[in-house]
């Protein structure tokens, strides 16, 4: 598979980039509030009841494109996903979370 960066390679990036990274907020549980243009198959309901993002048998949201690793929603995406900050603590603590899996 010749030009195929190994999952574990693009972690251990320093600067993080959503080109260079492998979703890691995409397992994370997203907590829908007002969210209007979220397509309804794309959401479930919780055991609190709360609505949330569906994540596959995977445990991947059901928004994200297998393929790429890149949002099919993310102009729309929820307010927890545009708030999630890029390189902050939050992302840093995932992607090193990640790379220990794939390590």
């Amino acid at each position: 598979m010749p030009n195929q960066i190994p999952l574990h390679d693009t972690l251990k990036d320093t600067s993080p980039s959503c080109s260079t990274c492998a979703a890691c907020c995409c397992r994370l549980e997203v907590l829908l509030t007002d969210e209007p243009n979220i397509p309804f198959y794309l959401t479930e309901q919780d055991r609190w009841g709360g609505w949330v993002m569906r994540r596959l048998d995977d445990g991947w949201c059901a928004a994200l494109d297998r393929n790429s690793m890149r949002c099919t929603i993310y102009r729309d995406r929820p307010r927890p996903c545009r708030e999630f900050e890029l390189g902050g603590e939050d992302c840093l603590d995932e992607r090193a979370q990640m790379d220990q899996v794939y390590l």
